[in-house]
C-alpha cells in the first residue's frame, strides 16, 4: 500500500479507536447540539457526516431528529456504525475524494480533523467540489480542524498514553508543513507501529480549496464551545461555509 494512504490501515485498526477513546459520546452530543442551535438547523434536515468513523457525531445528530448519512473509508468502522442504523440514520463505506449524492443535503460535517491526510493536494479540492455538489442551495459545510498555529508552537515531541494494559509511545515532529505522529506499542506479545501525518492547514488553505466552488466562508470558531477563533491560543479551527 502507498505510504500516503497510512490512514486506511490505521483507521481500520481497533488500536486506533482504543487510543482515541477519550473522545466520548457526551462531547459529540454537546458539540453537535451547539452547532445545530447556532446554525438554526431544524429536524428532519438531511445531514452528511463525512469521515464519520464509528458514527459518534452522526448518531448524536440523529438523536436530535435529523436524517443523517455517515460515510467513511474504514470498512470496520462502518460495520460497527451500522449497528445503530434506523430509518433516519444510514452508513456507507465511501472515500470523500469521490462523488457521493447530488443536491441531497442541507448540511455536511467534517469533524475531528478528518481531512489533511492526502499526499496529493488536488484531493482536497476534490473534497470541496464533491461537498458543493452534494449540498442543496444555501447548504452548510462545517469543518472541525486542528489549529495549526497552536500545534506548531506547542508540539510535544514525545509522551505516553495508557489505555488499559497497553502503553502507547508517541513521538511527533513537523516537516514540510506536516505534523508526523509515530505511535508504537506492544499487544499480545507483538510489537506495532503506525504513523499519522496531517498537513497543517490554515484558514487560508481552506479558503483556497473553496475558491472553485459556490462555498463561501462565514463564521470561524476556536473551540467546541463556539468561542471566537484566536490564532495563537484556540484549540480548534471550526469553519462554517455556506453555499
Amino acid at each position: 500500500m502507498n505510504k500516503a494512504e497510512w490512514y486506511v490501515d490505521w483507521f481500520n485498526s481497533p488500536y486506533y479507536h482504543l487510543l482515541y477513546n477519550h473522545r466520548n459520546d457526551e462531547e459529540a452530543n454537546l458539540f453537535t447540539a451547539r452547532l445545530c442551535d447556532y446554525l438554526s438547523l431544524q429536524p428532519p434536515a438531511q445531514l452528511w457526516d463525512i469521515a464519520c468513523g464509528k458514527g459518534r457525531h452522526a448518531i448524536a445528530l440523529n438523536k436530535r431528529g435529523f436524517n443523517v448519512t455517515g460515510t467513511d473509508l474504514s470498512k470496520n468502522s462502518i460495520c460497527e456504525a451500522k449497528q445503530a442504523c434506523n430509518d433516519m440514520l444510514h452508513f456507507f463505506e465511501h472515500d470523500m475524494r469521490h462523488p457521493f449524492k447530488i443536491n441531497a443535503f442541507d448540511a455536511a460535517f467534517n469533524l475531528f480533523t478528518s481531512i489533511g491526510y492526502f499526499e496529493n493536494e488536488d484531493d482536497n479540492y476534490k473534497v470541496f467540489k464533491h461537498v458543493d455538489d452534494s449540498l442543496k442551495p444555501k447548504g452548510l459545510f462545517i469543518i472541525d480542524f486542528l489549529n495549526s498555529t497552536k500545534v506548531a508552537t506547542s508540539i510535544k515531541s514525545s509522551y505516553q498514553e495508557i489505555r488499559g494494559n497497553i502503553t502507547f509511545d508517541i513521538s511527533k515532529q513537523i516537516k514540510n508543513n506536516t505534523i508526523y505522529k509515530r505511535i508504537e506499542f506492544s499487544s499480545e506479545g507483538r510489537k506495532y507501529y503506525f504513523e499519522e501525518s496531517v498537513r497543517l492547514f490554515t484558514k487560508e488553505d481552506f479558503l483556497k480549496f473553496s475558491e472553485s466552488t459556490d462555498l463561501k466562508l462565514g463564521e470561524v470558531f476556536g473551540d467546541y464551545l463556539l468561542h471566537p477563533f484566536v490564532e495563537e491560543t484556540s484549540d480548534r479551527l471550526i469553519l462554517i461555509f455556506k453555499k
